[in-house]
């Protein structure tokens, strides 16, 4: 606990140059005694902190302190870097400059050992764009209108207040809270065709570790693939979903849910899909082929 708290000090004084002893006692929620024995301990550990009296006086650290081992090794500075680089694939150039300060700060220069680019293969300028205004709303919690298409067919206009950035399965989502529905949701990114940062702001509250993208139901689904099928079959299922059989077969038992998206999905899979269970459901695949086949025929 007391390491902790002598980290926080450390980081606290660089962002803020200089704290008295009852500043940082109420920061921490510990006593002025306790204060001054973890600059003590910050001093006796190699830390350039120190304590000057008077009425302008304070607790600082000296100029140009560059952290060191004593608080990060060189190769968790690395790790710190190579996180900010992966983010500024993102072309966020807030983080650019943090970067930037970092490297100046722990004095090393980020290895490139790392690439991670979250972006797609087209132009991504407008995705962007909505990124970063959603990450903004969510910094300074303010309340967001847009323009959402939605699982169910339905294009909608929703106010949502934005509480975390999600990336998950190859695509950003935002994690919030829905005041038509009362309720936390997940929304794609992607299908966010429009939004509008208000001036209405909301409290920050807890995010729920599950939130579902609506009221969706889920139920186990059995898939056969052909050996051909391989790399979707890698690409969109957990390798704990699938069992290989012995002529080569997967066979994928999964949690699914059971609406429009569903049928689709199975869809593109063309001919190298068999479905196994739930019965009904080869009826509701086939019967929507037919209609895209009597759609599209010459």
């Amino acid at each position: 606990m007391q390491e902790s708290r002598l980290f926080k000090i450390v980081y606290y004084l660089l962002d803020k140059g200089r704290a008295t002893a009852p500043e940082l006692a109420e920061k921490f929620e510990v006593s002025v005694r306790t204060i001054y024995r973890d600059i003590d301990a910050l001093s006796g550990a190699g830390i350039p902190v120190y304590a000057e009296a008077g009425r302008n006086g304070g607790i600082s650290l000296m100029d140009h302190f560059v952290l060191d081992k004593a608080i990060l090794s060189g190769e968790e500075k690395q790790e710190v870097l190579a996180l900010l680089q992966s983010l500024h694939t993102m072309r966020d150039t807030d983080g650019d400059r943090t970067l930037q300060k970092l490297s100046a700060l722990f004095q090393a220069d980020a290895e490139s050992w790392l690439e991670v680019d979250f972006s797609g293969w087209g132009s991504q300028e407008y995705h962007n764009r909505k990124f970063n205004r959603l990450k903004s709303a969510v910094i300074h919690c303010k309340n967001v209108k847009i323009l959402y298409a939605g699982s169910c067919r339905e294009v909608r206009e929703r106010v949502i207040q934005p509480l975390r950035l999600l990336y998950k399965s190859r695509a950003w989502y935002v994690k919030a809270y829905c005041t038509e529905k009362q309720d936390y949701r997940l929304f794609r990114l992607s299908r966010i065709l429009e939004l509008e940062v208000l001036d209405e702001s909301f409290s920050r509250r807890a995010v729920p570790e599950q939130t579902d993208t609506s009221a969706r139901i889920y139920r186990e689904i059995v898939l056969r693939f052909p050996p051909e099928a391989a790399y979707r079959v890698c690409d969109e299922f957990d390798a704990a979903q699938i069992q290989r059989q012995e002529n080569g077969d997967f066979i994928v038992t999964a949690q699914m849910p059971e609406d429009g998206w569903l049928t689709g999905f199975l869809l593109s899979f063309g001919m190298q899909v068999d479905i196994i269970e739930p019965a009904g459901l080869r009826a509701v695949v086939a019967e929507q082929a037919r209609r895209i086949y009597e759609k599209n025929r010459v």
